[in-house]
């Protein structure tokens, strides 16, 4: 018992700053095939604030018989606040084993504590299907959103419906942002819902400057498949690639997107948000955590934190005011948090969850700041659309978009 002690206070104890910035491990598909305690263990230290790892490693301790080391983990996770289903919280105890299934019972969350905060802002018709993101303009009043599936672009039409603006080439559209001084609008197009292949169709960023009819057109390099995106002060857009694993950019009067961090460094890059100086990209890898890119030298390296806060399972990203605000859908329970960064942006120092468990969420996807204010999408629909169509026997529903507040409490 004196193991198990030690590793409980290891994980329960408030983390230590550390000097300097922490290296970030290569991550490829190879790593998700790490199954062994010991490797899981190094992979646990590598990324201490990924619960998809740590999960991995809890069902890896079990398989080996190792109850002690099992425990721990159930101990990181409930100071995280992950709360298993109900089958799983059934069957931890007896496969843990006897001599620990009444303290692993008590490292179960019964349920996931349920915070409302946003109220409803519009809906988009079902007609627009699958959608991504929304964009809210600084007004708080125009809008518009991005279809996967309709591969169109939908314009908040006051009192009517959204209206429809269908691009001709595009695949599915996702992320959406704004440069800084308003003059152009950046959305994605790509196969990322595995449509059929189509030569014929664009991969990369559109530019929009207030004309459907004149779009700029920025492609991707072959092969890469871009989707959540973000622009920097200087007005440089920078886009991921969830599926191939790198990181894109485009300059003022750059033709095509260039590397920035070529895939194998990071194994699904999602939200980004850039620093208010310019100097450095925050990316959100969806199993391994929070990385910064160095953009003048475009050394990765890892976003240490000092609270105990799952910084995993994040989609959508933005920076206000010295905390990161993120949508944390590959979570359970799923949540909206913010993240306190320190005083020169290389640590977190502070967490608060904004929203989670919504009871009327389905899955929170994409959205925009807009004043104090985060727009979303509430009712993502992911899991109603296959190779970009609806799934058999399963009908659209109207997209729900949520304002929430983001002043603190």
């Amino acid at each position: 018992m004196r193991a198990l002690a030690a590793a409980l206070a290891m994980v329960l104890a408030a983390p230590i700053a550390a000097q300097g910035q922490p290296a970030w491990r290569s991550v490829d598909a190879a790593t998700g095939q790490i199954a062994d305690v010991v490797g899981l263990e190094q992979l646990a230290r590598d990324f201490p604030d990924s619960t998809s790892v740590r999960l991995r490693l809890f069902n890896a301790q079990i398989e080996a018989g190792e109850g002690e080391g099992a425990l721990a983990s159930l101990a990181w996770l409930k100071a995280r606040g992950h709360v298993f289903s109900t089958r799983a919280q059934a069957q931890i105890p007896e496969l843990i084993g006897a001599a620990h299934a009444e303290a692993a019972r008590g490292l179960l969350i019964p349920s996931a504590e349920v915070i409302t905060a946003s109220t409803i802002f519009d809906k988009v018709q079902a007609e627009a299907g699958l959608i991504e993101t929304v964009f809210v303009g600084p007004s708080g009043m125009a809008a518009l959103a991005t279809s996967v599936s309709a591969r169109a672009v939908f314009v908040r039409g006051g009192e009517a419906e959204w209206i429809a603006f269908p691009i001709s080439d595009a695949y599915a559209l996702s992320g959406f942002v704004a440069a800084p001084d308003g003059s152009m609008g950046w959305f994605a197009s790509a196969n990322i819902d595995s449509s059929p292949d189509d030569p014929g169709r664009f991969t990369g960023v559109y530019g929009l400057a207030g004309d459907f009819e004149k779009l700029v057109r920025i492609p991707a390099p072959a092969g890469v498949a871009v989707s959540d995106l973000t622009v920097g002060p200087d007005g440089t857009v920078y886009v991921s690639d969830p599926m191939g694993g790198g990181l894109y950019r485009a300059r003022s009067g750059s033709a095509v997107l260039s590397a920035l961090v070529a895939p194998g460094t990071l194994r699904s890059p999602q939200g980004l948000a850039v620093s208010a100086d310019g100097a450095r990209l925050y990316v959100s890898d969806y199993r391994y955590g929070l990385a910064m890119v160095d953009l003048a030298s475009g050394k990765v390296a890892r976003l240490a934190s000092d609270v105990a806060a799952p910084l995993d399972g994040i989609d959508g990203l933005w920076l206000r005011k010295g905390e990161l605000v993120a949508v944390q859908n590959g979570t359970s329970p799923m949540r909206i948090i913010a993240l306190r960064l320190s005083e020169d942006g290389t640590r977190i120092i502070g967490h608060r969850v904004l929203e989670q468990a919504h009871p009327e969420w389905t899955e929170p996807l994409g959205g925009s700041i807009a004043g104090d204010a985060l727009y979303y999408v509430a009712t993502g629909q992911w899991d109603r659309y296959d190779k970009g169509a609806l799934r058999d026997g399963v009908a659209a529903i109207p997209t729900v978009i949520r304002r929430l507040p983001l002043a603190p409490r």
